[in-house]
């Protein structure tokens, strides 16, 4: 079982809060011989007439001395995720949840959006201190969107 990040309960309490229901904490999946585990698994209760939505949430905290470096090691881990997805479920969406400072400093630089726009990263932009989802990002042209 792998060790949680430091705000797990801080993005799971923000998501239950926007109407998710968390089904998966955290949610284990298995291709093969190789077994992998994301932070949290959820769906969003919407209206009868419209399907619910599916997410996987990967929660960083960037709480390294260098953000740059705490970068490096997340695409490996976010891509490896989303292969899976993609082939056991892929109606369900992976989004890695950072901070809203981390958000500001790096991915809104110019290195930050690149990088973001070349994986196809979507991002939930978490507050840590109020508990809560500033923005949910969508890669294509890096505006912040919401799911609300």
């Amino acid at each position: 079982m792998p060790v949680r990040d430091n705000f797990h309960n801080t993005v799971k309490n923000a998501l239950i809060r926007e109407g998710w229901k968390i089904t998966h904490d955290p949610y284990f999946m298995r291709y093969g011989d190789t077994e992998f585990y994301i932070d949290l698994g959820a769906e969003q209760i919407l209206a009868a007439e419209k399907e619910g939505k599916k997410i996987a949430v990967e929660i960083k905290s960037f709480l390294g001395d260098s953000t740059v470096y705490e970068f490096h090691t997340a695409p490996g881990q976010f891509i490896s995720y989303r292969i899976i997805l993609e082939e056991i479920e892929p109606d369900r969406i992976l989004y890695p949840a950072v901070p809203a400072d981390i958000y500001d400093s790096f991915f809104m630089s110019r290195f930050g959006q690149m990088a973001v726009r070349k994986n196809q990263i979507r991002l939930i932009v978490y507050n840590a201190e109020r508990e809560e989802i500033e923005s949910w990002t969508n890669w294509r042209n890096t505006e912040i969107i919401l799911l609300k």
